[in-house]
């Protein structure tokens, strides 16, 4: 950074941190970009990106920087955020159209209604007729202590393991690539898996309880 750079990627949290300790001038900016945009403003980040954008825009100056937003989903309210930051003239791309609601047709989906109780026979059971002993798995929970649990059941036959927030960076790289590597057949995981992973050869995804 002292010595200038032509990109910065950073979070919202830490991009402040550096302005605030006077480590990160963002006068000069040319191009901003926020990327998951929807996740990004619907965690709470919104604050902190207007308060980051603050500092290289001024209001109704032709000199602002271009302003690019992605998302993989655009509900209404995301454009009317957008609008915040973008001139009244910005353009809409859309690389999805009218395939918005579809999943893909090679995929099968089953709904499967049972008790709490019940849940890890049953997922062991699933996992051994549409996975098998060394198919892929990931199992999607609500908690992390729920996805601790599930792991450690002596239901699932596979070998397994959790991934969460309160797992720290590191263990977690080494837990996704034990996943990919076939270390081990079942990754339970939060939320925190459910974007950007790149995982061949996953045969069965299972959500524990319909997304919120």
């Amino acid at each position: 950074l002292k010595s200038g750079i032509d990109i910065l990627v950073g979070t919202p949290g830490r991009i402040k941190d550096h302005i605030q300790n006077s480590k990160l001038e963002l006068s000069n900016v040319k191009h901003v970009v926020l990327d998951e945009v929807d996740h990004m403003l619907d965690m709470g980040f919104a604050e902190q990106v207007e308060e980051i954008l603050a500092f290289a825009y001024k209001k109704g100056s032709e000199n602002n920087p271009q302003t690019l937003l992605f998302s993989a989903t655009c509900p209404r309210w995301v454009y009317d955020v957008a609008k915040k930051y973008m001139k009244d003239e910005y353009e809409q791309i859309d690389l999805i159209g009218r395939k918005t609601q579809r999943t893909a047709t090679t995929v099968e989906h089953l709904a499967i209604q049972c008790r709490s109780s019940q849940r890890a026979g049953v997922l062991g059971d699933i996992i051994q007729v549409y996975s098998g002993s060394r198919g892929r798995t990931i199992v999607f929970c609500e908690t992390k202590k729920e996805a601790n649990e599930l792991a450690m059941n002596a239901s699932l036959k596979q070998d397994a393991q959790s991934l969460h927030g309160d797992i720290p960076q590191k263990q977690r790289e080494i837990t996704l690539n034990g996943f990919r590597n076939g270390v081990f057949e079942v990754l339970i995981a939060t939320n925190v898996a459910a974007r950007g992973l790149d995982i061949p050869e996953v045969d069965l995804v299972i959500q524990c309880s319909p997304p919120k």
